[in-house]
């Protein structure tokens, strides 16, 4: 379905932890920064993008600059 996997195990449990705090940061801090409407969606969006290419190993990203954290 996918092309050939380019995210590591390292950068999948990066991005997996950083994904999941991007998500419920806006939900759990009031800090002014999220009076911002854009900033209020977007952060949990980039969150989802992040576990979503987390878990299926692949990142457009990574494939447009020909980068990759995978060892096979």
């Amino acid at each position: 379905m996918f092309r050939q996997a380019n995210v590591g195990t390292v950068d999948r449990i990066l991005r997996i932890a950083l994904g999941a705090l991007l998500i419920n940061l806006p939900f759990t801090t009031s800090f002014d920064l999220w009076a911002s409407d854009i900033l209020d969606y977007a952060t949990p969006i980039v969150g989802v993008v992040l576990v979503l290419t987390a878990i299926v190993r692949f990142c457009p990203l990574y494939r447009l600059v020909g980068a990759s954290t995978c060892h096979s």
